[in-house]
């Protein structure tokens, strides 16, 4: 059964319609996806490329419902005798071929960002690392020298049975004591607590690096990829269909 005339001309206006209200509405958050314009910072790099790549496929949807527009209307033979730069499709495919060479180009700056980051990311570990290590070292000292000083031991007992010191630094000082006690005792039992506390540290450092090692391969993979997958669909749309208009 064959469709009117009538029929294949509405369908083919309504087809061009909502193509070009997704393909202006998909700029328009183009725009406003780069406001407040912050091209030095990595992190705005790094949303901006991410908010592309989210909204890339809806452009290239719009181009194929206004050439499909094209394809249905019989009347659209009439525009291949227009001047190329009149014809509507020229502009379509063109910016097609832009936004694929954007989103090419987007590819290379988002991993080498994505790596940037994350380079970061294990400074700052290692740094965080570093101090959790200097202080246990500093706090360990500290003990050390309450346990070898008699009179300082005897301060503290002082302070404690004075009850001149109450709530939480109470409690703080009669844990002290305890510990102090336990290590007197015991000399290797400080030994211990302190190579435990250096295998939660090194633990938890690990624990973070793995993390933000996840994280950069996930956020590289899935932008990248759809990225450069989007430039590809763009390019092949743009350059055919121009080559096809040219002839």
């Amino acid at each position: 059964m064959k469709s009117s005339p009538a029929s294949s001309s509405f369908t083919a206006l309504a087809l061009k319609i909502v193509g070009l209200v997704m393909i202006v509405s998909s700029l328009l958050d183009y725009i406003l996806a780069i406001i407040p314009f912050n091209i030095d910072q990595r992190e705005w790099q790094i949303a901006v490329t991410t908010q592309f790549v989210d909204r890339g496929i809806i452009p290239l949807v719009g181009i194929a419902l206004v050439l499909l527009a094209y394809r249905i209307d019989s009347a659209a033979v009439q525009a291949q005798q227009k001047s190329l730069f009149q014809d509507l499709r020229f502009w379509l495919l063109s910016l097609s071929s832009l936004l694929g060479l954007i989103y090419l180009l987007l590819v290379p700056l988002h991993f080498y960002n994505v790596y940037a980051q994350s380079d970061e990311a294990f400074k700052q570990i290692n740094q965080k690392a570093t101090q959790a290590e200097t202080q246990l070292q500093a706090q360990t000292q500290q003990v050390d020298a309450l346990i070898k000083d008699p009179q300082r031991l005897s301060e503290l007992e002082k302070a404690i049975a004075s009850g001149q010191v109450q709530g939480e630094q109470l409690t703080r000082l009669q844990a002290l004591r305890q510990q102090l006690d336990t290590f007197k005792k015991d000399p290797k039992a400080l030994g211990q607590q302190v190579d435990a506390a250096k295998k939660q540290i090194s633990k938890g450092k690990e624990e973070a690096e793995n993390r933000a090692r996840t994280e950069a391969l996930k956020l590289g993979l899935r932008t990248g990829l759809s990225s450069l997958f989007l430039a590809l669909g763009y390019i092949v749309v743009g350059w055919t269909g121009l080559r096809s208009l040219g002839s």
